[in-house]
């Protein structure tokens, strides 16, 4: 097949970089903080089994406990009620996990403004500079945060007011839930919406439209500012988790240098 050769021939010479966008996981990964009555997740967790010792001489391996949507992860639509009986994560098209991304580069506002939120007229701004929204793909939304992750509370940047984070305007929600062409919204904060999402009309407009919609979320996302604004290949692989609500996934991209 030579169109895979040629992508293993870019690969191997440097013409095609593999950029990792997942966040490590480990117990300090910052997960998302409800306030009393909501339930929370739990941190991710490693338990050993053995390590080359007596309960196996020869081999090191763990258990693993974390919740669906600690770290680098994908939502699928029956995580909201607005999504409900849609799809769970282990039935997302296999052909939609390899799909392109449109780079929206927010970071200089964000910076300014935590709680900067992308409207339609930033989007449509970005197509009359780039092309439209890529058909079947991404839109990710760079704000820098993922310079934060190493930082739990600066990560979730929370006063006594709640979390200060960007994210979506609900009127711009709604138009990617309904008009774009994109199959789902990758971020870099631990949630699609912004932190003071709670407050809007609908709450938490991100997940209620897009994950309504029958669309995706990916969070968490790292090294955005090394993809261009168009023309990276993304791959994101989530476990197929039986009536799953999201994973846990590696997401990779792949770009032309």
């Amino acid at each position: 097949m030579p169109v895979l050769a040629d992508l293993l021939d870019a690969l191997r010479t440097g013409r095609v970089e593999v950029v990792d966008l997942t966040a490590p996981l480990h117990s300090g990964t910052p997960i998302l903080q409800l306030p009393p009555p909501f339930a929370n997740a739990s941190p991710f967790a490693l338990t050993e089994i053995s390590n080359f010792d007596e309960r196996g001489p020869a081999w090191y391996w763990n258990d693993i406990s974390t919740s669906e949507h600690t770290g680098t992860h994908f939502d699928a639509p029956n995580h909201w009620i607005t999504g409900r009986g849609g799809e769970d994560i282990s039935q997302v098209p296999v052909a939609k996990l390899v799909a392109p991304a449109a780079v929206l580069d927010f970071s200089a506002e964000s910076a300014k403004d935590p709680d900067f939120l992308l409207e339609v007229e930033h989007v449509r701004a970005w197509e009359a500079e780039h092309g439209p929204l890529p058909e079947g793909g991404w839109l990710f939304y760079r704000t820098g945060w993922d310079a934060r992750s190493e930082d739990a509370a600066a990560f979730l940047n929370a006063n006594e007011t709640g979390p200060h984070t960007p994210g979506v305007s609900v009127e711009c929600a709604k138009w990617l839930a309904e008009e774009a062409p994109v199959i789902g919204v990758g971020v870099e904060t631990v949630g699609t919406d912004a932190g003071t999402a709670h407050s809007f009309d609908p709450a938490f407009p991100c997940h209620s439209y897009v994950l309504g919609a029958g669309k995706y979320g990916l969070t968490q996302l790292q090294n955005l500012a090394r993809l261009p604004a168009t023309g990276a290949v993304v791959i994101a692989g989530p476990l197929p988790i039986v009536s799953g609500s999201g994973s846990p996934a590696r997401v990779l991209a792949l770009v032309e240098r």
